[in-house]
């Protein structure tokens, strides 16, 4: 189905055509929730209004591109696009979700995504959904994105807590070390524990798709002109298509994470994990003082300004304490 059939299908389906207002009547339920936060004091007021204005900002954006390359129908253009959501999703994954970090985190997530989300779309696309060609781009990207999306929690789940274990509970791991075993069977219960975690929310919404929730995908079929009874078998290809990518990105995180923070002579690297600083869209503690104080530090010629200062007055001060030298 084109992009112009795809439109007219929702127009068919008798689906409103929405507005920018419609999407400000929208924004009051998030003002709800920031009243909600005053109110109880749970300061994520701002996070809060920070989230739906990016949530805007990103929709408008993709929304805009994503048309375009719906109707160009270009495969180059849609690995760009897919390279790009794996690319954001990385980011999000370490710069904002994650608590912690390990040394080469970012380039291991990029792998772990790319590695999971586009070997599973292509089959997924190709063979489960009969598509042809599989990169059609009104389905190959949005399938992409879901993948992309859903991934995202895992790593953040299963890096999260096995990181953490390390650096709270690492007289366990190192016992285990100290009698012989390798850093694989040292922390295999903690990469058991972590994958548990991280493939719990999948295992959950495939539980109570269709009984207690009607999942978007299958509402977004059926708007699109597609039968019921075809939107459900796209929503099951989906939910397993997801559990999968989730699997394989977790798997791949947790035992890099284990490699890069015991090293080859088993000894934990606690200085090869890091707490995660504040994220790039948290201005809640922005502080325009300390930005300029950390600027006027790293400018070289503030520096030397800084160090002939403070020449000067230790010289000052000598003299003053040193009768013999005046």
């Amino acid at each position: 189905m084109s992009y112009v059939e795809h439109v007219y299908a929702i127009e068919a389906a008798g689906t409103a055509q929405l507005t920018w207002v419609n999407v400000g009547i929208g924004l009051a339920f998030i003002l709800f929730d920031v009243g909600v936060s005053t109110v109880f004091r749970l300061g994520i007021g701002l996070s809060l209004l920070i989230a739906a204005f990016r949530c805007i900002g990103q929709l408008a954006v993709v929304a805009t591109l994503l048309q375009r390359v719906f109707e160009n129908k270009n495969p180059w253009l849609v690995i760009l696009i897919s390279f790009i959501l794996n690319l954001l999703g990385t980011i999000e994954t370490v710069i904002n979700k994650s608590p912690r970090r390990f040394r080469y985190m970012f380039p291991t997530v990029l792998v772990a995504m790319l590695g999971s989300t586009i070997p599973i779309s292509v089959l997924g696309a190709k063979h489960a959904m009969s598509i042809e060609p599989f990169w059609t781009p009104i389905q190959y990207i949005p399938i992409v994105g879901m993948l992309c999306g859903a991934t995202i929690s895992g790593i953040v789940v299963a890096v999260s807590y096995i990181l953490k274990e390390l650096q709270e509970n690492r007289d366990k791991v190192e016992i285990y070390l100290a009698f012989g075993a390798s850093r694989i069977e040292a922390c295999r219960p903690l990469a058991i524990q972590a994958l548990r975690l991280a493939l719990t929310p999948p295992i959950n919404n495939m539980s109570v798709l269709g009984i207690i929730a009607i999942p978007g995908m299958m509402t977004g079929a059926i708007l699109g002109g597609s039968s019921v009874e075809q939107a459900a078998r796209l929503q099951m290809i989906i939910m397993f298509m997801i559990t999968a990518s989730t699997t394989l990105a977790s798997v791949f995180t947790t035992f890099a994470a284990i490699s890069v923070t015991i090293d080859d002579e088993h000894r934990i690297r606690g200085d090869r994990i890091e707490k995660n600083g504040k994220s790039w869209f948290n201005v809640s503690e922005w502080s325009w003082k300390k930005t300029v104080k950390a600027l006027k530090v790293t400018l070289p010629w503030r520096r030397r300004e800084d160090a002939e200062k403070d020449g000067r007055s230790r010289e000052g001060s000598v003299n003053e304490r040193s009768p013999l030298l005046v």
